[in-house]
């Protein structure tokens, strides 16, 4: 440049050589702080997905939105966040623009500026001038009105997928969301609420199917482990697809020490001291280092945004409901729910409407009406609780669990949410022990705990009463003692679900122990130790030690007797036990005035009349008096049936002495009808194996025996 060619650039401005003096100035719309996507053309997602499992109903709706011809529509994708929403808009995507001969468009819907840049981004893409853009940039003209206008004005049909529109009212406030005949939209949100999507059409997504989970775990960790190591894994990370792309991506990542999946799935349960979020995030790194992408930060988004919305109350009951499990939980079990300023009972409702709405939990289909929360959300949601909360939240999850359990419940069915109230019994009574809440608290937990377990045994399900009572009897044992009252209670109750499961030996032993514990740190006289003597002295009488098992009996009658009168509930059950036992005239004659107590004390139809009057039946008949047996046996028999069904175990039992007084009385026929359906019923109920199965089947080939030998 000569020093004849003087010349001046502005802003981006270019200086050009030329024969003469020369002012150029050249206009530049963007500035250099530009802040737009770099691309609406490719999804802006974190990982692609290796292989989209599951979603087939769902992905079969949306290819079918992407046809030819096909536009006016919007889908909504809502769901937790983590349960593959994008997922499936990415593999639409994929579809649209690869087979559907469609335009593929992707925008950022997390917050209105992201949102805003993208759609102008759009509108740039279909063709909108630089001028037109400055003016929606700077408000000189509606920003979603040009945009629309393109979209409406597009050569090609279109997919536009507004990804993590998670606060929706950005879109309705600034008019972004419409429809057009050019193209179909595909919107992914967490907030569920019908009412922020008018005539579109929902799609919920939940977690994956067993199998599917499992073939993702596969699909990202191949040698790991085989499919059903991988399913046991998936269960424990509640098939959420986040959370299993997580724990894929780590496995897959590992290089010095290799895990399999098994090593994965020990170390998940608290093994080696790995919280199991923080062992779960370490997965992060495999699939992008977004906040979204962390159980620990991603459903806090959807707290912020409750928060901002007004409802902060739906972070603390959150927290509460983390003191509980995963399964569906008793709406009714919340009525009362109260944690002070923090969470009101009058704004319970709507911080759990709030918790729906934003996918962060779910009401769940069934006669009781349920909620449900996902596992891995809740131990995040714990993990993350300050300590200073632990009491006032666990006090208060006992408490409400406390209000629904029966404190001594009946035999018989229970109230449906009795059943539904055991996993968030049990994870209480963990939650409770771990976060080392106070004495009071961790008993008001144990005692939920004997509740359960004493309403399931009452039921006839005796397994299940075993399982739970061991489960709880290990946690407070840790805690408390084997010696504390809860523990020994619980441990009588797991000696009682022994005893009826038939294993006889492993009963007595454990009685046995309990009992010289009562003894030793409550003294002789004291009501668990009185129960203890009843409790020991069943198995002892079915392990033919009668004369040892009358002496407990009768110790705990005096017992009962002394402290609390000759007609409490507890004494008549102990008087009526002592018939079933004892052989002898005198306790055979008692029987008399037991039935006639019964009834009048605690009524004709009482479970605890209708075992007096089957002992008393079965003792009459042992004595060799089956005519007066018979009348007892028939009522006693007509009333479990009614009460609780011919296949709950006692009636089982009373159906038997019923056919063993038939039987004595010459009534054959009769006698053999009723051994069959006890044979036939134990087998259902207790297993073709158990001890009381196979002597129903003895007596019944005998009672045949003896009728073809007449």
């Amino acid at each position: 440049m000569s020093d004849h060619n003087d010349a001046r650039a502005d802003g981006h401005g270019r200086i050009y050589q030329a024969s003469g003096d020369q002012h150029i100035t050249e206009h530049h719309h963007h500035s250099s702080d530009w802040s737009g996507p770099d691309s609406v053309r490719r999804p802006a997602i974190g990982r692609t997905p290796v292989i989209l499992r599951d979603r087939v109903g769902e992905m079969d709706r949306l290819r079918a939105a992407v046809e030819p011809g096909v536009g006016n529509r919007v889908y909504v994708l809502h769901g937790l966040g983590g349960c593959g929403k994008t997922a499936v808009a990415y593999t639409l995507f994929h579809h649209a623009t690869n087979q559907a001969g469609r335009l593929g468009l992707w925008v950022n819907a997390s917050d209105s500026t992201s949102l805003r840049a993208g759609m102008l981004a759009v509108a740039a893409d279909r063709g909108a001038t630089d001028g037109e853009l400055m003016g929606a940039r700077s408000g000189l003209r509606p920003a979603a009105d040009l945009v629309w206008h393109y979209l409406d004005c597009s050569n090609q049909p279109w997919l536009l997928v507004l990804d993590n529109a998670d606060s929706p009212a950005i879109l309705r406030d600034g008019g972004w969301l419409r429809t057009s005949p050019t193209g179909t939209v595909v919107v992914t949100t967490r907030q569920a609420a019908a009412h922020w999507w008018p005539g579109a059409e929902l799609l919920q997504f939940g977690v994956l199917p067993r199998e599917d989970a499992a073939l993702v775990l596969r699909d990202l960790a191949p040698h790991a482990g085989s499919i059903e190591d991988a399913a046991d894994v998936a269960d424990r990370l509640g098939r959420l697809p986040l959370a299993l792309t997580l724990a894929g991506g780590f496995l897959a990542h590992q290089v010095i020490d290799p895990w399999s999946l098994a090593d994965y799935g020990r170390r998940l349960d608290g093994g080696a001291g790995l919280d199991p979020i923080e062992l779960i995030e370490q997965g992060a790194a495999a699939i992008g280092g977004d906040s979204r992408h962390l159980p620990s930060r991603t459903w806090q988004l959807s707290l912020d945004a409750l928060a901002a919305q007004g409802l902060p109350e739906a972070g603390q009951l959150l927290r509460l409901l983390a003191c509980w499990s995963s399964d569906p939980l008793p709406l009714s079990v919340l009525l009362g729910a109260e944690l002070g300023p923090a969470l009101p009972a009058s704004h319970v409702e709507s911080a759990l409407r709030g918790l729906v709405d934003h996918s962060l939990a779910e009401l769940a289909p069934g006669e009781t009406r349920c909620m449900r929360t996902h596992g891995v959300l809740l131990d995040s949601v714990a993990r993350a609780t300050p300590a200073d909360q632990h009491e006032q939240l666990c006090s208060t999850a006992a408490r409400l669990c406390l209000a629904v359990l029966p404190e001594v419940p009946d035999r018989g069915t229970q109230d449906p949410r009795v059943k539904l109230l055991a996993p968030h019994v049990m994870a209480l009574l963990r939650r409770t022990a771990s976060w080392a809440t106070s004495q009071s608290t961790l008993e008001a937990a144990a005692e939920c705990a004997l509740r359960l377990v004493i309403a399931v045994h009452r039921t006839g399900d005796y397994a299940t009463a075993l399982s739970l009572g061991s489960d709880a009897l290990e946690l407070v044992k840790a805690r408390m003692g084997q010696d504390s009252i809860l523990a020994i209670r619980l441990r009588q109750r797991v000696g009682r679900a022994l005893q009826r499961l038939g294993r006889f030996e492993e009963s007595e032993a454990l009685l046995r122990q309990v009992l010289e514990d009562c003894e030793r740190t409550q003294g002789p006289e004291a009501p668990d130790t009185l129960m203890a003597c009843r409790r020991l002295a069943g198995p002892m009488l079915l392990l033919d030690q009668r004369p040892e098992s009358i002496t407990l009996f009768r110790r705990a009658i005096a017992g009962y007797v002394q402290a609390l009168g000759p007609v409490h509930p507890l004494t008549l059950l102990a008087r009526s036990a002592l018939l079933e036992a004892s052989p002898q005239a005198a306790d055979v004659d008692a029987g008399w005035d037991l039935v006639t107590e019964c009834r009048h004390e605690v009524g004709e139809n009482h479970t605890i009349t209708l075992g007096a009057e089957l002992d008393f039946a079965f003792t009459l008949n042992r004595a060799g008096r089956p005519v007066e047996a018979l009348p007892y046996i028939r009522s006693a028999f007509a009333k479990y049936v009614r009460r609780f069904g011919a296949d709950y175990p006692i009636a089982l039992n009373c159906r038997q002495t019923l056919g063993a007084i038939l039987h004595a009385l010459g009534q054959n026929a009769e006698a053999i009808e009723h051994l069959k359906g006890v044979a036939e019923g134990r087998a259902r109920v207790l297993g073709p194996n158990h001890p009381w199965t196979l002597s129903a089947s003895e007596i019944l080939k005998q009672y045949q025996g003896s009728q073809q030998a007449t």
